[in-house]
């Protein structure tokens, strides 16, 4: 769809095909008043149309942004101009909102231009699971070779160190118990590390992701979560998700120990929610293959916390990358592997108190057509890291 096929759309067709349109748009007049808009754009900018025909397109857009001055040339010149990969992120639109912007004036109406707007967010998604995929697989290769290399020669050290301990004084001892405890503390390390090397194929089935979130809550509030407020926003219409039960328990409960740590123990407001929704229209290119797999099942957990740093956003599902002193790092690596082995993504965006996990997965379709086969791990004791 391009600026001049929404322009005759916005001009000369039913208000029912312009609300079809996927992507925002909006017409803007010569005194940079908004006169025209479609439910895609009440959505991008949480406004309702006749709300936004009160605003200026300035009032709505971050100060002095690109856009601006794009409708100023489209104006001047008469010609369609774009612009990729703008930010209009806003204290009263907040979330990331990456967009490519495509104005055009429209000759029917004098100083009136259109303008749509493509958000570049699910396309970045795609480009970064690809490399959280790989990452994966690289922590796969590193944990075959240090289960190996390295459990090995613990064990013998550990043994050693045994042996020196039952002849040593008390001084010694406590050496000696030291030497065995990091020793034990390693081993546990490659341990979890050899859950990314486990490639043998998982038994999956219908799941109510409902059942899920409700059973990681229980979880949660009887222990890590006691002093968090949980909120629900269920849609009760989704089909099930083809799954592995355990896994997606596992999923989700390192992605709410995760937030309830990043709230904190002290704080008196700490909020959790816990979202679905189904969002029709997410499509995912397989690797090495041209099938495509939608991906209309939204699952959300949310908080309100002080969020993540921005240098470590985009590297957050990366191995041995954690805000933790005591975290290793592994646990929201093996939840994109998980989630990556599903034939999902998942990804993160936050601000300050408002921080947002996002996994798109595909829908149950009656024979699994829907999902590709997979080989994921085992699913393992839920730790975050």
């Amino acid at each position: 769809m391009n600026v001049r096929s929404a322009t005759r759309m916005l001009l000369g067709t039913p208000d029912a095909v312009v609300n079809a349109l996927p992507l925002p748009v909006v017409v803007v007049a010569a005194d940079g008043k908004i006169v025209d808009a479609n439910v895609a754009a009440e959505n991008f900018f949480e406004v309702s149309v006749p709300l936004l025909k009160r605003h200026s397109l300035r009032e709505l857009i971050p100060f002095g942004s690109p856009l601006l001055s794009l409708v100023d040339q489209v104006r001047e010149h008469g010609g369609a101009v774009n612009e990729y990969r703008v930010d209009l992120s806003t204290p009263r639109n907040p979330g990331e909102h990456v967009v490519d912007l495509y104005v055009a004036p429209l000759p029917e109406r004098e100083g009136h231009v259109v303008v749509m707007l493509q958000e570049r967010t699910i396309a970045d998604k795609m480009d970064r699971q690809l490399t959280h995929r790989g990452a994966a697989r690289s922590v796969s290769a590193l944990a075959s070779m240090l289960a190996h290399e390295i459990k090995n020669p613990l064990s013998g050290i550990r043994g050693a160190a045994q042996l020196l301990e039952q002849s040593a004084g008390d001084e010694d001892r406590t050496l000696t118990r030291l030497i065995c405890d990091e020793a034990d503390r390693i081993v546990k390390l490659v341990d979890r590390m050899e859950v990314f090397a486990d490639e043998r194929p998982v038994e999956r089935a219908p799941v109510n992701i409902h059942a899920v979130l409700e059973h990681v809550k229980r979880l949660a509030q009887s222990g890590f979560g006691r002093h968090i407020r949980f909120l629900e926003e269920y849609d009760p219409s989704l089909p099930p998700v083809y799954a592995n039960r355990d896994q997606l328990i596992q999923v989700f409960l390192n992605l709410v120990k995760n937030a309830a740590e990043s709230i904190g123990e002290s704080a008196i407001d700490g909020e959790i929610q816990m979202t679905t929704a189904f969002r029709p229209g997410v499509r995912l290119t397989l690797p090495g293959s041209r099938s495509r797999v939608s991906l209309p099942m939204e699952f959300c957990i949310k908080d309100n916390g002080p969020g993540v740093p921005a240098d470590l956003l985009p590297h957050m599902f990366d191995p041995f990358v954690t805000t933790k002193t005591s975290g290793s790092g592994l646990g929201l690596a093996l939840v994109a592997k998980i989630i990556g082995d599903h034939g999902g993504i998942i990804e993160c965006e936050s601000q300050s108190r408002h921080t947002i996990f996002r996994v798109l997965m595909p829908m149950y379709s009656g024979n699994g057509s829907d999902s590709h086969p997979i080989e994921a791990p085992e699913a393992a004791e839920a730790q975050a890291q």
